[in-house]
């Protein structure tokens, strides 16, 4: 019985040790690595940077107010009171368009349906816009070809153009005919559908006749008597006459670089987008 209450008290002062000894050891926290420094390097060799101090508010000011400020202003914008190109352009009728021949053209050798071919020497403007620029290529044909008489008669031509093409490759039709050859003392230009007249040979004949005559009555009279003179007179006009009779008169000739002004016979209406945007060194040319 002893032995028992013995063995009881030693378990229980066992137990009491073993409670004393976990009270008093040291509890454990974990612990938190610190947080890097900006600039600074994680690890063992970690070096701490510390950041520059920022100057002064007061200084920064004054050292603003010293240095001048350079302001960079952009270029205004360019401004035009011409406005865009309309869509529709309409260049009236009876305006007259000065042209430049590109080919000669002579009635003893042309026919009726020979090409014609010739470029705009002005541009024409319409809008505060160049909406035909010198250059523009203008095409047509003969229309009637007649060639000077042997007594009577002078020669004509009448020319039509038909087509207007731009730079581009913008063709439009054109109702146009021949108002004038300007610079050409010969010609003339008649009707409304502007037939060229050549010049008159009526002068030129007379003179032929007036050649012949004379030497002939010279002749007569060397020859006789005043009857001698007269035959060789009637002699040398009748040679005359017959040397008109077998000559025609002046052909029309037009030269390559000649000018014949057009003149539009209806309005003419052109596409506003269509129409080339010519530069300033393009205006030269």
């Amino acid at each position: 019985m002893k032995l028992r209450i013995v063995l009881v008290g030693a378990v229980l002062a066992v137990g009491s040790v073993t409670l004393l000894a976990q009270d008093e050891q040291p509890q454990l926290t974990p612990r938190t690595p610190p947080k890097p420094q900006a600039g600074g390097t994680v690890g063992p060799n970690a070096v701490t940077t510390t950041a520059p101090k920022a100057a002064p508010a007061a200084s920064s000011a004054s050292v603003a107010q010293d240095t001048p400020k350079l302001t960079v202003q952009n270029p205004p914008e360019a401004s035009s009171a011409i406005g865009d190109m309309p869509e529709s352009v309409t260049v009236p009728a009876g305006t007259k368009i000065p042209l430049t021949l590109k080919q000669g053209i002579n009635t003893k050798s042309a026919h009726v349906g020979d090409p014609v071919y010739a470029q705009t020497a002005f541009p024409i403007t319409q809008y505060d816009h160049i909406v035909i620029p010198a250059g523009t290529f203008v095409q047509g044909e003969i229309k009637r070809v007649q060639r000077p008489g042997h007594v009577k008669g002078r020669a004509e031509l009448l020319l039509g153009f038909n087509s207007l093409i731009y730079p581009n490759g913008y063709t439009v039709v054109l109702p146009g005919a021949v108002h004038g050859t300007p610079g050409s003392p010969d010609n003339d230009v008649k009707g409304q559908e502007g037939t060229i007249q050549g010049a008159s040979n009526k002068g030129k004949d007379a003179e032929r006749i007036a050649e012949t005559t004379i030497p002939g009555a010279a002749i007569g009279a060397i020859a006789g008597n005043g009857k001698g003179a007269a035959i060789g007179a009637g002699t040398g006009a009748a040679l005359g006459l017959a040397t008109v009779l077998f000559t025609r008169g002046p052909e029309i000739q037009l030269s390559v670089g000649d000018s014949i002004e057009m003149v539009l016979e209806r309005n003419l209406t052109l596409t506003g987008e269509k129409i080339p945007k010519l530069g300033a060194g393009q205006l030269a040319d």
